[in-house]
C-alpha cells in the first residue's frame, strides 16, 4: 500500500530487524512510551521482535517515507471459540511520526490492517487505547470503531 503525502510517498511493509531502532524511537517518542520504554538494553526488544517475526499470527508493520521509518503498528490474529469460532484481529502499538500526523497516514494504516483482517477471515478487529488518549479515541471512532467494552489490564 502506498499513498502520496507531504513530502513524498508513504508505504507500508513488514518490519525487518534493522528497523528496530527506528520503531523503538517511535515508541519512546510518546507521552506514555517515554515512561515505560528504555533504549539502554535492546536485548528484550530483539527477543520480542524475533518472536513476533517468527509467528505467522503476528505482523509487525512499518510505514516508510523517502526510505525512513515514520510509522509502525502490530497486527495479531487470534483464534477464538466465541462468535462461532471466528478469528479476530488485534491492532497494537500504533505510532505515527509527528511530521506526518494529520495527513491521513494513521487512517491508511488502520484501513490496511482491517483489509488484512478481512483477507484472513476475521469477523472482528479490536484495539485498545489508553484512557488518556482522547484524540486517539476520536480518531478510532471516526474510522468506525465503537467503545463497546471496558478494557482491563494487570501489570506483572
Amino acid at each position: 500500500m502506498t499513498a502520496a503525502v507531504e513530502p513524498g510517498v508513504f508505504s507500508l511493509r513488514r518490519a525487518q530487524k534493522g528497523d528496530l531502532p527506528r520503531i523503538l524511537a517511535l515508541l519512546v517518542d510518546d507521552q506514555l512510551g517515554a515512561a515505560r520504554e528504555s533504549l539502554e538494553d535492546l536485548g528484550p526488544y530483539e527477543l520480542a521482535f524475533d518472536a513476533i517475526d517468527g509467528d505467522p499470527s503476528h505482523l509487525l508493520v512499518v510505514g516508510e517515507l523517502q526510505g525512513d521509518v515514520v510509522a509502525t503498528f502490530q497486527l495479531s490474529f487470534l483464534p477464538g471459540l466465541s462468535r462461532k469460532g471466528s478469528w479476530r484481529a488485534q491492532i497494537e502499538a500504533v505510532r505515527v511520526s509527528d511530521v506526518l500526523r494529520g495527513q491521513g497516514v494513521g487512517a491508511l494504516m488502520i484501513e490496511w490492517a482491517v483489509d488484512q483482517a478481512r483477507e484472513r477471515g476475521c469477523s472482528l478487529v479490536q484495539l485498545t487505547t489508553d484512557k488518556s488518549r482522547v484524540d486517539a479515541h476520536r480518531f478510532y471512532e471516526r474510522l468506525g470503531f465503537v467503545a463497546s467494552h471496558e478494557g482491563m489490564k494487570l501489570a506483572l
